[in-house]
């Protein structure tokens, strides 16, 4: 039988896709004004309001999910900052009254 050798790529295809992304890209300060609740299936994932500290939408409060361990005035490195958690649908509704 004859011998099979196996081509390598090399230059900038090595490593994951993804890795990549992320070494390229920085992540964004933002710090944790305050605790909504508790969500998903266990509630192992925490609802935190943030106010983004730098880049494009400094200054921007939005609604993110956290896993695990977070108290008000944290910081958490965001990677991304467009897309917002939505808001948890709990037994009673706010009402005004």
């Amino acid at each position: 039988m004859g011998s099979k050798t196996q081509k390598i790529k090399e230059g900038k295809g090595s490593g994951a896709k993804g890795a990549d992304a992320l070494l390229t890209e920085s992540a964004v300060p933002a710090v944790v004004e305050s605790i909504v609740g508790r969500t998903g299936a266990k509630g192992e994932v925490t609802q935190v309001k943030c106010r983004i500290l730098q880049g494009f939408d400094k200054g921007k409060v939005m609604r993110r999910n956290v896993k695990g361990p977070v108290r008000a005035k944290d910081i958490l490195m965001l990677r991304e900052t467009q897309i917002e958690a939505r808001r948890i649908k709990g037994k009673y509704s706010r009402s005004s009254a």
